[in-house]
């Protein structure tokens, strides 16, 4: 952890961007060697089959053209010119990131990395930590040396529960010389931290701590659950909002309606003086309630229903997917399969052959019989037949290798072109099936007009 967040930065070059050049560069200097890095080189570098980055010490200004490191776990961003974080949304997979010794002033950009479980900001510019909410597998975080100076807001870092490893030395935080009030007070609200600015957090500390901030932390507690109450009760409402929306009938379940209808009614105001519109006005509602509430049931029960539908046709399609990659997997493995007897048959009938061969030309020189025009080493080599077998069967090792290595690569390429077809195909579906919902989505709209025109 120390040398994750201590370690020294310089620049002495011109910023630049990062480019396919740099990216080329950097995956070919981190894990292929010798032959496959030649292969890359032919056929072209896949991007979303790299596990690691490297791009410190580059001079880099702005984060890009990260997007198809899809499998990426491990970013080093370190010793750059960059000010603003962007450019990780698509790096989904990743679980360590470093931005060390850069420019950055704020806290951004990060919502995507939801694996994310060590994060390095130090010797930044930041002055407050904020917009981490969906870093919660987080357990390493330094912002040592950047320009925090209010210890509350560290205690936003409190939803990480996994957080065991806590680096902010080096800010101009008032209480940072006082342990009494630095220390203790992170080592009560943090008491999952194991180690923090480096040094472990032991019993002692804790239960002074502890005792010293006992009733601060409970009441924080309480505090903290019943935010997560009043959450999880918003959350349950929002959920309930968006399925009326979905089912178009949001707001057909009271007496908004009525009241929206009543109050835009400039023209009844004037008439309520008459006899019997006061009762009018009464009934009405009772009678547009009844109406109001079979449409609100209908519309739900028609959106479980095309739910069940979506679902079902999802599921179906991966299915159908999965079936195709099965089926797809089976013909390329009956493929192999059969043309390996065939080529083994093919080298292992000329290796009879030539094995025969040789044996007729050995009787040959043993019976002095052999042909007058054999060169020295071939009449050399026959005047020993164990000699004869090693080299037939050095020729018969070697053939089955050559045709091994020509199989691998055979192989090898046949799979990538059965993913990349796989997922052309699913590209595509993708694509065509959000057409499709947007056209749904526009034909609701379509409908809910004319419902509003109709009410």
């Amino acid at each position: 952890t120390q040398l994750l967040c201590n370690s020294l930065g310089y620049h002495d070059k011109t910023p630049i961007y990062i480019d396919e050049e740099i990216l080329q560069e950097a995956v070919l200097e981190q894990g292929l060697q010798d032959q496959a890095e030649r292969i890359a080189k032919e056929e072209g570098i896949l991007y979303q089959e790299a596990l690691r980055l490297s791009l410190e010490y580059r001079n880099i200004q702005k984060i890009d053209h990260l997007w198809e490191f899809s499998s990426l776990t491990k970013l080093n961003l370190n010793n750059n010119f960059i000010k603003k974080i962007e450019g990780l949304d698509h790096l989904v997979n990743l679980t360590w990131l470093n931005l060390s010794f850069n420019n950055i002033k704020k806290i951004e950009g990060l919502n995507g990395l939801q694996k994310l479980e060590v994060l390095n900001l130090s010797n930044n510019r930041i002055s407050l930590i904020e917009n981490m909410d969906s870093l919660m597998e987080l357990t390493v975080f330094c912002i040592a040396n950047n320009k925090l100076h209010q210890l509350n807001n560290v205690v936003y870092l409190r939803k990480f529960k996994k957080l065991f490893t806590l680096n902010i030395d080096g800010n101009p935080i008032p209480e940072e010389n006082n342990e009494e009030k630095y220390t203790l007070f992170l080592a009560a609200y943090f008491q999952q931290l194991k180690f923090l600015n480096n040094i472990f957090i032991d019993e002692d500390i804790r239960n002074k701590a502890s005792a010293k901030y006992n009733l601060d932390i409970e009441e924080m507690n309480q505090g903290e659950l019943q935010a997560q109450q009043a959450a999880e009760e918003k959350q349950e409402q929002e959920a309930i909002l968006q399925m009326h929306e979905d089912a178009f009938v949001e707001q057909m379940n009271g007496d908004y309606l009525y009241k929206n209808i009543i109050q835009n009614d400039t023209e009844l105001k004037k008439l309520q003086c008459l006899p019997g519109v006061d009762e009018l006005l009464e009934a009405y509602p009772f009678l547009e309630w009844i109406q109001l509430h079979t449409l609100f049931d209908v519309g739900l029960a028609e959106y479980k229903r095309r739910d069940v539908e979506v679902n079902s046709f999802f599921c179906r399609l991966q299915t159908d997917v999965t079936d195709s990659q099965s089926r797809a997997s089976k013909v390329l493995a009956d493929f192999q399969r059969e043309h390996k007897q065939v080529r083994k048959q093919l080298e292992d009938s000329h290796h009879q052959k030539i094995t025969q061969i040789a044996v007729n030309t050995l009787e040959l020189v043993a019976k002095g019989e052999a042909e007058e025009d054999f060169p020295d080493d071939v009449r050399m080599l026959f005047l020993d037949k164990n000699t004869v077998m090693d080299t037939l069967a050095a020729s018969h090792d070697n053939h089955l290798q050559t045709i091994n290595d020509r199989e691998t690569q055979l192989v090898t390429r046949a799979e990538a072109w059965k993913v990349a077809l796989i997922k052309g195909i699913e590209d595509t579906e993708l694509k065509r099936n959000r057409m499709r919902i947007a056209d749904i989505h526009r034909y609701g709209d379509y409908l809910r007009e004319r419902l509003k025109e109709w009410m």
